[in-house]
């Protein structure tokens, strides 16, 4: 059968070889909402708050995507559990889809894209067990839990007697010159999607201060978000690397869990935004 639509990333479109459709709701996780307000409450150590809201609303996105480019149009194959019924409460099926990567259910959990959904699915502890290191490395969604839960009281300005004009940003560098690209390694050696650790880009602080980095952002054109771990700090004149794959963060390096390739080797445009959503970098390539 052929995937022929994503809903989320958690539920798909099948069609069968007779030109049949059906709406399949896969089995064992739940990703953020996108088409509905998200809930904190269903994802543990996320505060509720427009902080964590907007936060899981990110992922929910980036959950969808990554759903998308892994199974739109590809042949799968679907199974069923014996401990849950053939289809749910709203009449979807509730599958198990596996690929020649895999089962993707999993993949989902533990690249830190979907929550454990609570039921008695065969195959939960091993998802369980996925949750967790995913929640350890606060991969992707569980980085929600570090984001800000207060709403910060805004300093209050003088009226400007004059409309400002806006300050170029050198390239590769911030606004205030310290944050900078240092190096961007877009195509990875043999086939991007298969070495995604080989993909990465460098950021280096050309201050004299270190640069609280946890909660920025990076994203693509394309829109794919990186939130930077809460307490990440880069100090001056360091140099810390954002790889696209999976791996232990540490002080020099950063791995964003994806399941493809994120930066296009023809070019593309590397966007940081600080914690308050502010675009402090903005680096085109190609």
């Amino acid at each position: 059968m052929t995937v022929v639509e994503i809903v989320d990333g958690d539920t798909i479109d099948i069609r069968y070889q007779n030109g049949s459709r059906a709406t399949a709701r896969l089995l064992g996780v739940d990703t953020p909402e996108v088409h509905t307000e998200t809930s904190p409450s269903e994802f543990e150590g996320v505060p509720d708050s427009p902080a964590g809201r907007s936060c899981l609303r990110d992922y929910g996105e980036q959950a969808s995507t990554f759903t998308q480019e892994s199974l739109l149009g590809d042949t799968v194959r679907i199974t069923f559990d014996e401990n849950e019924g053939r289809t749910g409460y709203y009449g979807r099926l509730l599958v198990y889809i596996h690929t020649d990567r895999g089962l993707f259910n999993y993949q989902l959990v533990e690249r830190g894209y979907a929550r454990v959904y609570d039921s008695q699915f065969e195959k939960q502890d091993r998802f369980y067990d996925a949750e967790q290191t995913a929640q350890s490395a606060t991969r992707n969604v569980w980085s929600c839990r570090n984001v800000e839960t207060g709403t910060p009281t805004p300093t209050p300005t003088a009226t400007p007697t004059s409309t400002p004009t806006s300050t170029p940003v050198p390239d590769g560098g911030s606004a205030d010159g310290a944050l900078r690209v240092a190096e961007i390694h877009a195509d990875a050696e043999g086939n991007d999607h298969e070495n995604l650790n080989d993909e990465y880009i460098t950021f280096e602080n050309t201050g004299d201060s270190s640069i609280q980095l946890g909660a920025y952002t990076v994203r693509d054109t394309a829109d794919h978000v990186y939130r930077v771990p809460s307490g990440t700090t880069l100090d001056a004149g360091a140099q810390i690397t954002l790889c696209t794959g999976s791996g232990s963060d540490d002080e020099t390096s950063l791995y964003w869990g994806q399941g493809r390739a994120v930066w296009n080797n023809g070019g593309d445009t590397i966007i940081v935004k600080d914690d308050s959503g502010e675009t402090v970098l903005e680096r085109e390539y190609g």
